[in-house]
């Protein structure tokens, strides 16, 4: 089964666009259908395979709270200001960085494990 994963992007220039993403392949979009669209021909095409597809709307829930979404947004934002004048972030932050996103994408497979419980075989 492929799985693609759809996470809204924010952007005060651009607005929300849509990444579609399914293993090492990914793929954006002004919408969520033409985020899949464009991923489709990246995809390895099997008859006999089904599609997850998984849109991320980013709220906090119980695997990823709203404290550390603030927190990873807070390090992220000094990141960029730090990246856009040449500089690093403290070693400190940057590890604390590191495992938050790391507990993020943990977080999305266990959504992703916990949605395929309600998947009928």
């Amino acid at each position: 089964m492929t799985t693609v994963a759809i996470i809204p992007q924010t952007n005060t220039e651009t607005g929300t666009t849509y990444r579609a993403v399914a293993g090492n392949n990914q793929s954006s979009g002004k919408t969520i259908g033409e985020a899949i669209d464009a991923l489709t021909p990246k995809l390895e095409s099997d008859d006999n395979s089904a599609t997850l597809i998984i849109v991320q709307q980013q709220r906090p829930d119980r695997f990823f709270t709203a404290e550390q979404q603030q927190r990873r947004e807070q390090l992220m934002a000094d990141w960029r200001a730090a990246r856009d004048v040449n500089q690093d972030i403290p070693a400190e932050a940057q590890a604390e960085l590191e495992a938050l996103v790391r507990a993020e994408v943990r977080a999305a497979g266990q959504r992703a494990a916990a949605l395929l419980q309600h998947v009928p075989e």
